[in-house]
């Protein structure tokens, strides 16, 4: 599953650089997508791997510490990235005579960069927040991977603070972006049921199609990490709706948008007949 999810995401990469139809904004945030994909896997999938070959579960404090900052930053990136390729689908379809002057390259850059600088920010306070913890005996995570919400749940300090916190930056870093890309559906749906031709309809939807599918399968992964770890004691179903959160959108996000986009077909048609020739 890690290999399928780098090839795929590698290959969109590859395929957006090499064809120049592909160099505008919508597949630049693609880009970063692919890229942050790649990341979300290998900042978990490896040490899991290691565990299963060594036989050895334990990490390092200084390792567990790593590996959630990474994980949340790549989390709350994707978060960003998915608001942001939804603002510009609406530019897109709302108003398709100025989104050249909208979408600007430095614009594009500087949504791309303020979201990953809000990413790291964020997950640094979530990380300054677990060095204040104690922990009184060894603790277990259960879990494959570093996350915040078990590492938390195994301090025996006070985690009222903590918890207060998380909330607040969890209610401003996920629900403005989430609400941004709801906000962002609703003008879209509506204004492609108002144009008058079929056309013009199949064409807006084949544009949209693709990253409304991801936004969905990626926040209904994501609630279902956080109902179940809320509703449920079994370390084994929470383990398994966290590889359904962190490894299969990630896997599935080039097939969504390599499949649903004529030109994203068209340009890995291109790149394997590169490869075949050399």
């Amino acid at each position: 599953m890690c290999l399928v999810n780098i090839l795929g995401n590698l290959l969109i990469i590859l395929a957006i650089y090499l064809d120049s139809h592909l160099h505008t904004p919508m597949y630049f945030f693609l880009c970063n997508l692919s890229f942050n994909d790649i990341c979300i896997n290998m900042t978990t999938i490896p040490k899991m791997l290691v565990n299963i070959l060594t036989g050895d579960q334990s990490i390092t404090y200084t390792g567990c510490l790593t590996q959630d900052a990474f994980v949340m930053i790549s989390s709350y990136w994707e978060n960003f990235l998915l608001a942001v390729m939804a603002y510009d689908c609406y530019v897109a379809i709302i108003h398709p005579l100025r989104y050249t002057v909208i979408m600007k390259p430095c614009l594009c850059v500087l949504l791309v960069m303020v979201s990953l600088f809000v990413s790291i920010v964020d997950a640094l306070l979530h990380t300054l927040l677990l060095l204040r913890l104690s922990f009184c005996r060894d603790p277990e995570v259960p879990q494959f991977f570093s996350e915040f919400a078990h590492i938390i749940k195994l301090s025996c300090s006070d985690t009222f603070t903590d918890n207060l916190i998380i909330l607040i930056a969890v209610c401003v870093f996920a629900g403005v972006p989430l609400s941004g890309i709801i906000s962002s559906c609703i003008h879209i749906v509506s204004s492609v049921l108002r144009m008058p031709s079929s056309g013009g309809k199949q064409k807006a939807f084949s544009n949209c199609g693709s990253h409304l599918s991801v936004v969905c399968l990626f926040y209904r992964t994501g609630a279902g990490v956080y109902i179940s770890s809320a509703m449920t004691d079994s370390s084994r179903k929470t383990a398994v709706v966290s590889v359904m959160y962190s490894v299969v959108p990630q896997i599935l996000n080039p097939f969504i948008y390599s499949l649903r986009n004529r030109g994203m077909k068209v340009a890995l048609r291109n790149l394997m007949n590169r490869i075949a020739s050399v």
